[in-house]
């Protein structure tokens, strides 16, 4: 998996808009790309008014799958954007730039089609939008943000945690650009 999958659902909306376009963390829609070699738990029905986008930073930062267990230690996702705490394996490995390139990809990509927002993995340290582990390596679980969920917030992107996501509400769809 190259961490850059599509999954585009097209559908009629209203004249003048497009269907909302997001990202979504892969391991949601089933892609096998979780740090233990799995996907997702509970995996997220997109709805029929949407296009998505499937990242997954950590692969797109160079990781591979499977890969060392790894939290953020001494704060969370934006403490990390500015310096002031690490991603490291539970072996010790300093992660934080694979981790920072994947979020720095996945908005890239953000940007470059457009997207309302993104449902992502909630409790990773990647992906993580409401919660993530303490750093403690105990599978302890502390209110945060991600390193991509905090990038792409710190940009103005929409983030929902996968366990939030309703797709009868989905993100707002987007005007169509004047011809």
């Amino acid at each position: 998996m190259d961490g850059s999958g599509d999954s585009d659902n097209e559908v009629s909306t209203p004249t003048g808009t497009r269907p909302a376009v997001f990202l979504m963390s892969a391991c949601l829609a089933g892609t096998r790309c979780a740090y233990d070699g799995g996907a997702a738990k509970q995996e997220v029905s997109v709805g029929e008014r949407a296009t998505v986008r499937l990242v997954c930073p950590e692969v797109m930062g160079g990781l591979g799958t499977p890969r060392d267990r790894a939290e953020i230690v001494g704060g969370n996702g934006f403490d990390v954007l500015d310096g002031r705490a690490r991603v490291l394996t539970h072996k010790g490995e300093d992660v934080t730039e694979a981790y920072l390139s994947g979020a720095r990809q996945a908005l890239r990509i953000a940007q470059a089609i457009g997207a309302a927002g993104a449902v992502l993995q909630d409790y990773s340290p990647s992906c993580g939008c409401r919660q993530i582990s303490d750093g403690s390596f105990r599978r302890n679980r502390t209110a945060g943000m991600g390193v991509t969920a905090a990038l792409l917030l710190r940009n103005g992107f929409e983030v929902v945690a996968h366990h939030e996501y309703d797709p009868s509400s989905s993100f707002r769809p987007v005007p169509n650009p004047p011809d």
